[in-house]
């Protein structure tokens, strides 16, 4: 065990038939006990729950072959089935749950097609659950079935069946790992969340979207002008955004699906960085008044706007807490730019972070017990992360180029960021550990990521 610590645009081309395979539906769960540093038992639906405590985290050993094809496909068939497969095994290894034997650890057994011998032969191996995959070509669409196998006692406790076109070979293969990572913890994974993030690439500054590993990345706003801080609202279905491109910064949203955009707070005020309140009502933005900036919070079809913060200091960055009783935000007001925390009528103002030279743009954790943000440490911004209710704050990331605007993805397991290096911005995912760094974008300069919530089939 280590110790470290759809997207909606799919839904018209994935058909997703969820055909619990025979037998699967009624084959008990596996009955492992979980290691040390996690609790568990069975849930009320007979499943294994399995709690993960602190920053433990539990692996499970996984044989998985190679999957199955259907020698008869075409070639287009084949190339979908291999990104598909592909796309599986890694989505799998990024959730660190499993430890993971593939065809070439695999190779070793001398497999006769016996059932029963081969279960015993991956056993041997130190696996304790095996994954069958089958990849077959319908009517110009891709037919793949998985089989998530016990290798105690032999039975099919996970069987899925989907059928797709080819461009969605890799959201299948996403929602099948979330379902395996649904199962075996309880909880859902995040293969199918989407990143929404600011890019430049077309030579103007562009609200972007892309799927939690960096693919599929696309263009959501077309204002050929300065689009960013994109933030979503707690259903995935709309993301606020600030937008240069009707005059003064305003606040605008888009309706994911759709790309339907409309104002949310535009006036003669120069109006900045939102967030919407955990039920979607309100939104939380800035405001410059006067040279000054300040908290204002207001309903989203407008009707009522308050002003939170009233200093003659820099207030900006707002976020909202999970449960809607708290905002952080970023305050100059004892000097060099802090994090803050105030009570959503903006009483109860009390100052978080006192290490680092200048602390900015918080997220918090999907539990909100925990903030991160940009630090600047020596001269160079690092992320850093600060318990809520004890201040303890460590620093996660190291090294040259400045790293900033964290996010937390929906599990609270990783955390999104962008990181200046050798004058070019990209976007970067990493473990909530601060390991794992992985680079997402490569085209143009990109920042301000914001990670969507669960698919709604999850929530």
């Amino acid at each position: 065990m280590k110790r470290p610590a759809l997207h909606p645009a799919t839904a018209a081309l994935l058909l997703l038939l969820g055909l619990v395979l025979s037998g699967a539906a009624r084959a008990q769960p596996p009955q492992t006990p979980p290691p040390s540093g996690a609790g568990g038992g069975l849930g009320q639906d007979g499943q294994i729950e399995v709690v993960l405590e602190g920053e433990a985290q539990l692996r499970y050993p996984l044989a998985f072959p190679a999957a199955s094809h259907d020698p008869r496909m075409s070639t287009a068939a084949v190339e979908a089935a291999s990104e598909l497969e592909s796309a599986l095994r890694a989505d799998l290894e990024s959730t660190e749950i499993f430890d993971i034997q593939g065809p070439w650890a695999l190779a070793v057994l001398e497999l006769t097609g016996d059932p029963g011998k081969g279960l015993l032969q991956y056993r041997s191996l130190g696996n304790e659950f095996l994954l069958l995959t089958e990849l077959s070509e319908g009517v110009g669409q891709l037919d793949f079935k998985g089989r998530l196998i016990d290798l105690k006692n032999g039975e099919s406790i996970l069987g899925k069946r989907y059928r797709a076109e080819f461009s969605t070979a890799r959201t299948v293969a996403h929602t099948f790992a979330d379902e395996m990572v649904r199962y075996l913890t309880g909880r859902p994974g995040i293969a199918l969340t989407t990143i929404a993030f600011t890019s430049d690439r077309t030579g103007n500054k562009e609200i972007y979207l892309m799927d939690y590993d960096g693919h599929n990345q696309r263009q959501i706003s077309n204002h050929k002008s300065i689009s960013t801080s994109p933030s979503w609202r707690y259903d995935g279905k709309k993301i606020a955004y600030l937008s240069y491109f009707d005059g003064p910064p305003g606040i605008y949203s888009v309706d994911v699906q759709s790309g339907r955009k409309q104002p949310l707070i535009v006036d003669a005020h120069h109006n900045f960085v939102a967030a919407y309140s955990p039920d979607g009502k309100r939104v939380v933005f800035s405001r410059s008044l006067d040279g000054n900036t300040e908290i204002f919070v207001a309903t989203v079809g407008g009707e009522t706007m308050t002003r939170l913060t009233n200093l003659r200091a820099i207030d900006t960055n707002p976020a909202w807490s999970p449960k809607g009783d708290v905002i952080a935000f970023t305050s100059s007001r004892a000097g060099n730019p802090h994090i803050y925390l105030m009570d959503t009528e903006g009483s109860n103002v009390r100052r978080l972070t006192f290490d680092g030279e200048y602390n900015d743009g918080a997220s918090w954790n999907p539990d909100g017990t925990r903030l991160v943000y940009a630090s600047r440490r020596s001269g160079t911004f690092q992320i850093a992360m600060t318990e809520v209710a004890t201040g303890e704050t460590i620093t996660l990331t190291s090294g040259p180029g400045n790293k900033e605007k964290p996010h937390y993805s929906p599990d609270g397991r990783k955390i999104v960021y962008s990181h200046r290096l050798g004058g070019a911005t990209q976007i970067y995912s990493m473990d909530v550990d601060g390991s794992d760094a992985r680079q997402l974008t490569s085209e143009g300069n990109n920042g301000a990521p914001s990670w969507s919530p669960y698919p709604e089939k999850y929530r």
